[in-house]
């Protein structure tokens, strides 16, 4: 469904808002030259709590299901609304 052409930082965000019900995601293109073949995601859901990291994963992975297709490189950090707040007040 999604050409590699289209894939950008923003269509991903927007997928993981919506299929997460994400409170807040950033996406990183870190591809050189920002060809969109890289990626680094910060993903904070509620979806997340009670879940290990291996599910939190998978969960991100199916979201992105037909996107991870033509990535090559990606990398994901997935965090529930409580780790995300506490680590905005370390900062």
């Amino acid at each position: 469904m999604e050409a590699a052409g289209s894939l950008s930082a923003a269509s991903l965000r927007e997928r993981l808002l919506q299929g997460l019900e994400a409170e807040h995601v950033e996406v990183e293109d870190t591809t050189p030259g920002r060809c969109a073949t890289s990626f680094k995601v910060l993903v904070v859901s509620p979806q997340f709590r009670g879940k290990p990291l291996l599910q939190r994963h998978r969960l991100v992975n199916e979201v992105l299901a037909e996107e991870l297709k033509h990535i090559h490189a990606f990398e994901q950090r997935t965090l529930t609304p409580e780790q995300w707040a506490k680590e905005q007040e370390a900062k």
